[in-house]
C-alpha cells in the first residue's frame, strides 16, 4: 500500500522533499480502517528515518492526527428507522428521539434544554454548547413534537418550578431543579432498540450523502469541521475532499 502511494507521488512529479501533510491526508482519505492506519504508520516511520538521515528537513507526518484510527459512522437500515416515532410511548419520548433523529442534537443536550429554549412562534430551538448557542430551525414535525410535549407538561404539572424543558414526576418541583437523568433519556431509545449515538450518527450520515460540502454539515448540525469531514468521507469514500479550516 505504501509502495503504491510512493509510486503515485513519483508519477505526479513529487519528490519526497516536496511531500506535505496535505498530500498525506489526501492519500489517507482514499482508505479506511486498518488499511489507512497501517499506511499512516509506514509513512511516519519512513519520513522519520529520512529526516534522521537528513534527506528531508521536515517530517510532514509530525503533526498529523491518527485519523485512520477513527471509526467512521455506519448507516442504520432504513427498515429500522421507518416509523421510529410511532413505536414510542408518550410525547416526551417522541420529542427526545425526534430531536436526535431529525436534528442530530446530542442526547445530553436534549436533557439540558430549558423551557424557554424552544420558540414555537419562530420555529427555532436554542441548543447550548459550551459558551455558545447552536440555533436549530424546526420543521413541521419537530414543531408538532415540541408542542405536544409542552401541552402534556402543562396538563400534568401546571405548578412545575423546574426550568428544564423535560421534567418528570420526581423532578417537576424538586428544589434542586435537576435535568432529566440519562437513564430516563435512554429509556426512550430502549423502546426502539437503538442507542442515541447511533440515531444521531445516522442522521448526519444521511445528510452527508446529499452533499460533498463539509461546511453544510457544520452549519446545519453545529459540529466541528473535522467531524464533518469524517462524515463526508464516509458517505463519499470515492471522492478526495479539500481540507476546511
Amino acid at each position: 500500500m505504501a509502495w503504491s502511494t510512493l509510486t503515485s507521488w513519483t508519477a505526479a512529479g513529487l519528490d519526497l522533499r516536496q511531500v506535505t501533510a496535505s498530500h498525506i491526508e489526501t492519500e489517507l482519505a482514499r482508505h479506511q480502517g486498518n488499511v489507512a492506519r497501517g499506511l499512516l504508520g509506514v509513512l511516519r516511520s519512513m519520513f522519520r528515518a529520512l529526516k534522521q538521515e537528513r534527506v528531508i528537513f521536515r517530517n510532514p507526518t509530525a503533526r498529523l492526527q491518527q485519523h485512520a484510527g477513527v471509526h467512521l459512522p455506519r448507516p442504520l437500515s432504513s427498515d429500522h428507522l421507518a416509523g421510529i416515532l410511532d413505536q414510542l410511548d408518550g410525547p416526551a419520548a417522541r420529542l427526545i428521539v425526534g430531536l436526535v433523529a431529525i436534528h442530530a442534537v446530542r442526547a445530553v443536550e436534549v436533557a439540558r434544554l430549558g423551557l424557554t429554549d424552544p420558540d414555537l412562534a419562530r420555529r427555532t430551538l436554542a441548543v447550548r454548547r459550551g459558551e455558545g448557542i447552536h440555533l436549530v430551525y424546526l420543521d413541521d414535525l419537530s414543531t408538532d413534537l415540541a408542542a405536544d410535549w409542552l401541552r402534556e407538561r402543562r396538563r400534568r404539572w401546571p405548578q412545575a418550578t423546574n426550568p428544564h424543558l423535560l421534567i418528570t414526576s420526581q423532578s417537576y418541583r424538586h428544589p434542586a431543579s435537576p435535568q432529566i437523568s440519562y437513564c430516563a433519556m435512554r429509556a426512550a431509545f430502549d423502546q426502539i432498540g437503538l442507542l442515541p449515538r447511533q440515531v444521531r450518527a445516522d442522521r448526519i450520515l444521511d445528510e452527508a450523502r446529499e452533499t460533498t460540502d463539509p461546511v453544510h454539515l457544520v452549519r446545519l448540525f453545529g459540529i466541528h469541521p473535522s467531524i464533518a469531514v469524517k462524515y463526508v468521507h464516509a458517505a463519499h469514500p470515492d471522492k478526495v475532499l479539500p481540507r476546511i479550516r
